[in-house]
């Protein structure tokens, strides 16, 4: 798999935390499809952050691809259209223990990015099937701190 992430990985920007970092090991991934690395130790000011990866509170990272990457059907042989154009779905999930309430147990934030690409995408239109996740990966990046606020705070 081409998407392996080194360590340590720089945070994008988050409202009181100062220079993030984690450093990742390897982990088990849940499948053959996936590659997973968990947090061991965390880096810069990252107030209230409290634990890296542990039995209880995890904080790991998954990418995934399909276990099987689907193909473009034949077209409609009276149409020359195609009938349907499956999609090919990756994932980066990160899970984190929280605390949900003080001296409750923690529970497991998830949080998912889906890339959904129709079949046949990558061979025919590869250049705009980059460009969309170019503009999606740094779209995300300049509004990071935006979107915990907003995740923190229920205010767009």
């Amino acid at each position: 798999m081409t998407m392996q992430i080194s360590s340590p990985v720089t945070g994008g920007a988050q409202t009181a935390l100062t220079s993030p970092t984690y450093t990742l090991v390897a982990d088990t991934p849940p499948n053959a499809q996936s590659v997973q690395k968990a947090v061991t130790a965390l880096g810069g000011t990252q107030s209230g952050v409290d634990t890296a990866s542990s039995a209880s509170r995890p904080f790991t990272i998954t990418v995934s691809r399909p276990p099987v990457l689907k193909q473009l059907p034949p077209v409609d042989p009276v149409t020359g259209v195609l009938r349907s154009v499956p999609t090919n779905t990756y994932k980066v999930i990160v899970r984190k223990g929280v605390t949900p309430l003080a001296g409750q147990s923690s529970r497991v934030l998830n949080a998912t990015l889906q890339i959904d690409v129709p079949a046949g995408a990558d061979l025919a239109d590869a250049p705009n099937v980059r460009a969309a996740l170019s503009l999606m990966i740094g779209a995300i990046n300049q509004i990071s701190s935006g979107i915990g606020d907003t995740a923190v705070s229920g205010v767009m």
